[in-house]
């Protein structure tokens, strides 16, 4: 036992100083990814409950579209630029922008051309669906370009130019809030769509484009290769966004507004301390452990994992609540509610990450354990909210990501055994190959 450990210490360590190059890039991205957090609360806090669940509602709406104008070609281009000869790189960046570009504003007509049938199944006004479709086409242009810099190396450029924009969304906030006293959500929402379309042109300008690079073919490649990504995708964006719309549907937008905040910002917190912090640790270390052990470890470890994000989220809300103000209630049991939820999507994430290291297999079986685990996912959010309103979510939110991690634990625990040659053997191909 102590031999392993001492391994393992040894193996974090060479990832630690190999990685070491990155440690101002990230910390900068931290810093902005930390700063975007900040300007939602200065909104939520400044314009109130109601019309900050209006900003919700929009963004809820923009980020399932986003799925599929993305069909995650920025998953792509993280694996493609990096291994492509500088020859290759242009086309591919052209491409993939030029595609993007085409079906993100195809999308976008065909929402507005069935904008009467989508709002009345989303309970929605026109309005409010043409921010959705607005603010989806800008990240996903947001997000598309930024992987190009990321596939290019480019990692000091895209971490000053994420934190430039975040401040200059901040300060905006702040001035429209404090100087002109605007609590109109859309006023924001216009700046945020702004922020990502100024994000996406300096990208662009350092990336590789050459428009006579396009390829049909090519196209065709790109999105075939990312199909496993965009099917999961598609499933945890309907999986965590519809909640909101279950909300708005039954039970208004002021408790939307303040779900968004018990929920939400501790959801928003934990992706950015795995994404920019832990990540660049774990994620090398789960793409080289052997599966099996790796599963085994993982259904070892859940439980304390879910625990002491629990706590930290717990403690985090019993002090960002107090700076909330009363417009959003201070509850210690729906902050409790919140942790408990948090906690069990901590293991959720770990599990997701984990299973798409192993390539095809891993995205297939973590598609299969998705299909299983939506429906009484989904029929959980819709009974609980419906019965129980702001209460209801942070429930049905708990209880979906427990039904899920049951289902992934289960499944992974079956098809990783360690006995058989088949579920030892590492896969080498990755995700849409």
């Amino acid at each position: 036992m102590t031999r392993r450990r001492g391994d393992v210490r040894a193996r974090v360590a060479r990832i630690v100083e190999g990685h070491r190059w990155a440690a101002g890039p990230t910390l900068v991205s931290i810093l902005a990814s930390g700063t975007a957090a900040a300007t939602t609360l200065v909104i939520a806090r400044g314009i109130g409950p109601a019309a900050f669940g209006h900003f919700t509602v929009v963004l809820s709406i923009a980020l399932i579209v986003t799925v599929a104008m993305l069909t995650s070609l920025n998953y792509v281009m993280f694996q493609e630029l990096p291994r492509a000869e500088p020859a290759d790189r242009p086309a591919l960046v052209t491409t993939a922008l030029f595609s993007t570009l085409v079906l993100g504003t195809a999308l976008f007509a065909a929402g507005m051309l069935a904008a009467p049938l989508l709002t009345a199944a989303l309970g929605v006004d026109t309005r409010t669906l043409a921010f959705g479709l607005a603010l989806a086409l800008s990240m996903t242009v947001n997000q598309l370009t930024e992987s190009f810099l990321r596939g290019l190396k480019r990692f000091r450029l895209v971490a000053a130019l994420k934190l430039a924009v975040a401040v200059a969304y901040l300060a905006g906030a702040a001035y429209c809030l404090l100087v002109l006293g605007i609590g109109d959500a859309e006023v924001y929402l216009g700046a945020l769509i702004v922020t990502n379309l100024v994000f996406a042109v300096v990208a662009v300008a350092g990336s590789e484009v050459a428009p006579r690079s396009w390829s049909p073919v090519l196209a065709r490649s790109l999105y075939r290769h990312g199909a496993y990504v965009t099917a999961i995708a598609t499933f945890t964006a309907v999986l965590f966004g519809i909640d909101v719309i279950f909300l708005n549907h039954w039970v208004g937008r002021a408790d939307v507004g303040v779900y968004s905040l018990y929920n939400g910002f501790p959801k928003r917190l934990l992706g950015v301390v795995f994404t920019d912090g832990i990540g660049l640790v774990l994620l090398p270390m789960l793409a080289t452990t052997a599966k099996p052990a790796l599963m085994r470890r993982i259904a070892r470890l859940a439980p304390s994992l879910a625990a002491a994000t629990a706590i930290v989220s717990f403690a985090a809300s019993l002090v960002f609540f107090l700076v909330m103000g009363g417009g959003y209630p201070y509850s210690v049991p729906l902050m409790a509610l919140a942790a408990a939820g948090i906690g069990a999507h901590a293991v959720f994430n770990l599990y997701f990450v984990a299973l798409t290291m192993d390539g095809v297999r891993g995205a297939k079986v973590f598609i299969a354990c998705l299909a299983a685990g939506t429906p009484a996912a989904l029929a959980c959010q819709a009974v609980c909210i419906a019965w129980w309103g702001l209460v209801g979510g942070l429930v049905a939110f708990a209880l979906t990501n427990l039904v899920l991690v049951a289902v992934v634990a289960a499944v992974a625990g079956r098809v990783y055994r360690p006995d058989g040659q088949k579920t030892v053997t590492p896969s080498t191909e990755e995700p849409g190959r």
